[in-house]
């Protein structure tokens, strides 16, 4: 069978239906994008484009006495310069989790994805979980939208008398990592922002919600699983943690507001205004002006 293609439209990745190519659903992250942006990232813009000029103020000085507006160029992309490189820096990091829990072996890696694979193979000691699923497409088509997610995770937790798993007021879990309690199955995703953000539960929660999952590759099709809760392993280079995630009925009807909201800024905003039925004519030209010419 063929595999899920993506396409991208107007700045929105699509995922394409391996089977029936006319279905095209747009990707969770996507109709995340519909969040309002956060207001802290104007001025974080607008201090990296600053450090950058006074971190550097002899080379700018140079670089605008020659090209002024390379200059602007090379400042003004100094935010979007260091989110790719933490972006790529992230993926690689993924990459690596994935490999590890397939068993694969991974041997020295560059110094900056070292701290990464040393948290990570702490996690996998403290938890000791055991790899389900990764990186296959969640697909709805009772919602209109898919997505890749990370991984699956079954987690033995504490149970109490009555052989129900035990819950912190958190919500959490009580990991078992001698596997001695009872297996759970998590929607997990993996983190390696500065942060761990609220937007992770509305992505979570799409994905268990949605009807099928499709290997990424082979393009099968099975039924999505009942999931036991949804969990976000947050790594960076100085220290991880497994964090649980709500992501209840209440939370992934926001993500339902967030996907009207996608079709309205995608389509309907576009047709709402018609053409005008009036409006301000040309300039008149007197019979005067025109026997003038």
């Amino acid at each position: 069978m063929p595999k899920v293609r993506t396409i991208y439209r107007g700045g929105s990745r699509f995922y394409v239906h391996p089977l029936e190519r006319e279905i095209v659903h747009p990707g969770v992250t996507s109709i995340l994008g519909m969040l309002p942006k956060q207001n802290f990232l104007g001025p974080w813009n607008a201090k990296m484009a600053a450090t950058l000029a006074v971190d550097s103020i002899d080379f700018v000085a140079d670089m605008a006495a020659r090209d002024r507006e390379g200059a602007i160029q090379y400042l003004s992309g100094a935010a979007r310069r260091y989110t790719k490189v933490r972006a790529d820096v992230g993926s690689e990091a993924h990459d690596l989790f994935e490999r590890i829990m397939r068993g694969e072996y991974v041997g020295r890696v560059r110094d900056d994805l070292t701290p990464y694979v040393t948290h990570f193979r702490e996690f996998l000691e403290a938890v000791n979980p055991e790899f389900v699923r990764a990186e296959d497409v969640a697909w709805s088509d009772t919602y209109g939208y898919a997505g890749s997610f990370d991984v699956w995770l079954r987690v033995w937790v504490e149970v109490d008398a009555d052989g129900v798993p035990v819950r912190r007021p958190d919500g959490s879990f009580v990991v078992t990592p001698d596997r001695s309690g009872v297996p759970v199955l998590l929607m997990a995703d993996w983190k390696t922002s500065k942060a761990t953000y609220p937007d992770v539960a509305l992505q979570l929660a799409a994905y268990q919600r949605a009807d099928f999952v499709i290997d990424g590759e082979t393009g099968e099709t099975e039924p999505m699983p009942e999931f036991d809760g949804a969990a976000v392993l947050h790594i960076t280079d100085e220290t991880w943690s497994f964090k649980p995630v709500d992501t209840g009925d209440e939370v992934f009807a926001e993500f339902l507001r967030l996907r009207g909201t996608f079709d309205w800024d995608r389509d309907l905003s576009r047709k709402v205004i018609g053409k005008p039925m009036a409006k301000k004519a040309g300039k008149i030209v007197t019979g005067t002006q025109r026997r003038a010419r």
